[in-house]
């Protein structure tokens, strides 16, 4: 491929040749020297009070070298901090790294073992005596409003932050409407499940006072920042390293109580230290996501244009506010108005504490759940008033005459919320388009061999190029040599080969003279990191300004020697031109340029830095359709056909773009189907392990059509790239639900809660009022 054109091509992965072959090095696969291994006791209570812990018995194990508990860190160990999305009053529910005189979920951690193995690690676990004293538990967000239970006394509620945002009268819109409908939501509790699970190897070297620390991801920056504070390391002692990794999903990377305790035990011990999280840990250790319960009203004229609408709704936050603060809740605030026109909204969001594993972010937080409420609350509107839900759509959708569109202060940080381009009708229609939705029109709510036929449509808008910077270092090691060093992480999205296209093509440039570097905070001072579908948006465009400021180095040093100005020469193609005299072929070939630079005679050295920033957000969007059948017998749910049309205003790579775009369809469809956190009255987590925590399986995920669109490449940023990690993923519980519903519509079943399990189906079928 020649160099100029890697940007918009379906570029095979770089990485994926170590990952096929086996070559991938992930953190269980470190293995140093004297390397001691650790396992963390958890408690099986949902909410109790420690009145005594007793390591003795566990300490005189052979091959035990610790047992930590708080008492052991609390000299160093302080809360941790939320990383976003802060609301006043969350800073007062924080998570210590070890358990204080309470646990508050059953998985919490109460002490850390470190032994010659993890086996005799995981045997001194048991012989860790802890008296517990049980406590009423507080499982859903109701019983956490009575605050007749409260989980951290000492601030005499269980409401843990609150925030309003909205605009408009939304008083005045009500009173003087047509019509107003009040409806009542529910997303379940779910979370992502990375084939890799969180791990850790910490190794402290007495003599320089460096700690390197293998594992954390996501916002290693961030990780470090926290770590240098709390354990009082000078920053630049402290050393970050994200081996290969075998996804993320918003889960793994946050600061996590291991991230300090493995650590410190390196330090403690002068020995590195290896952790590694199995399933169960997972499952009731790692962030949880997703529940939401969500009260909305909606007011609109007969004609089905939205006047108003407003919500309060109450985010799970488990037992401690953790890194991600009200992110849940207030992404479901800030973007439940979607891609409509509404002239007045109000939201509350309301953080609640419960028993459970503390929440965060998964996938698309909060825009999963609020795209739920709003595309179902959609179609209820239009069954009242006697139109197609295509119809008021069409109605009420966003023009593309109308971008910039303000829609206002929607966001619990107070800043206005202002969609920077789109043609939402044209991927709407586009979706119709491939479903056939023509064709489809007479099965709504038919019968075929004994199954229950419907089709779901649902929009959306996703906030996407997290600021405010991020930054790019290229250096020209020699001719056919060029190193890049970004500060952001990859979780498998392919930044290897989407960040060297960008590269290629700003350098003109083979890519294969490109070599990527990320995931060590030595490479980068500063970084924000890898969520919120931000890599491409912020580090792509760091890339372009770096590349051009290489260029200009170039010209620079080939203008002192060619005793010219930069104005008269060009950089192309390799090589350095006089402008206006292509025939005589380049003034100066890279070569020379590298020669001159590194002898001192121009500029010093072809190694540049430089940062993107930006302060608003783009926003990808685009549309979801479904054509399921369901066994009224049985409940289960068949998809016949889903279609994902997805702009994300300008395509890198195709071929890495449909991997995403599939891959989230996949993964939205399973979690709306089958993944569940059930937690008993006793705070008890009962799908701890795969047999009952259901993923899909290939059998169980349909042939997923991805179309992408490059129609509005956005004003905000040089390269007009928008994100497109997360967008597939939020649609999908709502196209879903609303397929459900108009299959059952003879049943008179309105979908209000998910997941859309066989059990479920089959209760929504047997309540439904009689005809």
């Amino acid at each position: 491929m020649a160099a100029g054109n890697y940007m918009g091509s379906p570029v095979k992965r770089q990485e994926d040749v170590r990952f096929l072959t086996g070559a991938a090095q992930y953190v269980a696969d470190v293995k140093l020297p004297g390397m001691l291994h650790a396992a963390v006791l958890r408690s099986p209570h949902a909410h109790a009070r420690i009145t005594s812990i007793d390591a003795s018995e566990a300490l005189s194990l052979p091959g035990i070298h610790a047992v930590y508990t708080f008492g052991d860190i609390a000299p160093l160990a302080k809360p941790i901090p939320v990383r976003v999305f802060h609301l006043p009053g969350l800073e007062d529910f924080l998570q210590n790294h070890l358990a204080v005189d309470k646990v508050r979920y059953v998985g919490e951690p109460v002490a850390v073992v470190v032994a010659e193995s993890r086996y005799l690690a995981e045997d001194a676990l048991e012989a860790v005596q802890v008296d517990y004293e049980p406590l009423p538990p507080v499982t859903g967000v109701r019983q956490s409003l009575e605050d007749q239970v409260l989980l951290h006394e000492q601030n005499g509620t269980n409401l843990a932050g609150h925030a309003v945002v909205g605009f408009g009268d939304v008083e005045a819109a009500f009173r003087d409407a047509d019509y107003t409908r009040k409806e009542e939501f529910k997303t379940h509790r779910h979370t992502g499940n990375p084939l890799e699970t969180r791990g850790l190897v910490a190794d402290y070297d007495d003599q320089s006072g460096d700690l390197t620390v293998w594992g954390p991801t996501k916002v290693p920056h961030t990780v470090k920042n926290v770590l240098v504070a709390q354990l009082g390391i000078p920053e630049d002692r402290v050393h970050l390293v994200e081996p290969d990794v075998g996804g993320g999903f918003g889960i793994r990377g946050e600061f996590y109580p291991e991230d300090f305790l493995i650590p410190f035990a390196a330090m403690r011990l002068g020995r590195p230290v290896k952790w590694i999280e199995d399933r169960l840990e997972h499952l009731i250790s790692a962030n949880h996501s997703r529940e939401v319960l969500c009260e909305v009203e909606v007011a609109a004229n007969n004609e089905g244009t939205l006047l108003a609408l407003r919500a309060d709704i109450y985010g799970d936050m488990g037992g401690y506010v953790r890194t991600h603060g009200a992110v849940v809740p207030a992404l479901a605030a800030g973007l439940l108005i979607g891609p409509y026109r509404v002239p007045a909204f109000q939201a509350g969001v309301h953080c609640l504490m419960t028993n459970k594993v503390g929440t965060g972010t998964y996938r698309g937080p909060g825009l999963y759940e609020g795209c739920f409420i709003r595309e179902r609350l959609m179609d209820m509107v239009a069954d009242d008033l006697g139109l197609d839900p295509l119809e008021i759509r069409r109605r009420n959708i966003i023009q593309p005459s109308e971008m910039p569109f303000t829609v206002g202060p929607t966001r619990v940080d107070g800043i206005i919320t202002t969609y920077d381009s789109g043609d939402y009708p044209s991927a709407l229609n586009r979706m119709l388009q491939e479903l056939d939705c023509d064709s489809l029109a007479g099965l709504q709510g038919q019968v075929q061999a004994g199954k229950y036929h419907g089709v779901g449509i649902a929009c959306y808008v996703e906030p996407t190029g997290f600021g405010p910077y991020e930054g790019a270092r290229i250096i020209l090691r020699d001719a056919a040599r060029v190193e890049l060093y970004l500060g952001i992480t990859s979780l498998g999205q392919g930044h290897e080969t989407v960040m060297a296209q960008i590269c290629a093509d700003s350098l003109e440039m083979p890519i294969d003279n490109i070599r990527v570097f990320h995931g060590d905070t030595d490479y980068m001072p500063r970084s924000v990191g890898t969520f919120g579908s931000r890599g491409t948006v912020m580090a792509g465009n760091a890339i372009l300004l770096a590349s051009n400021s290489l260029k200009d180095r170039i010209l620079d040093v080939a203008a002192g020697y060619l005793d010219t100005e930069t104005s008269n020469l060009e950089f192309r193609e390799g090589s350095v031109y006089r402008i206006g005299q292509p025939e005589e072929g380049p003034a100066l070939v890279l070569a020379d340029v590298i020669r001159l630079a590194e002898s001192g005679e121009g500029a010093a050295g072809l190694d540049v830095t430089e940062y993107f920033r930006m302060g608003e957000r783009t926003y990808s969007y685009g549309a979801h359709g479904a054509h399921v059948a369901v066994d009224p017998e049985t409940g289960k749910l068949e998809i016949l056909r889903y279609i994902v049309v997805e702009d994300v205003g300008r395509c890198v790579n195709p071929l890495t773009m449909h991997g995403q775009s599939i891959g989230g369809a996949a993964q939205g469809i399973g979690g709306t189907i089958l993944e569940e956190l059930v937690y008993d009255d006793d705070g008890q987590l009962l799908t701890g392990t795969f047999m009952d925590y259901l993923l899909p399986t290939s059998r169980d995920i349909p042939n997923i059509e991805s179309v992408i669109l490059e129609e509005a490449p956005s004003p905000l940023n040089p390269l007009g790239v928008k994100g497109a990690g997360e967008g597939s993923i939020l649609a999908t519980g709502a196209t879903l639900a609303n397929a459900v519903s108009n299959a059952l519509k003879t049943f008179q079943v309105n979908v209000t809660q998910l997941p859309l399990s066989p059990s479920r189906i089959r209760d929504l079928i047997r309540n439904a009022p009689t005809p």
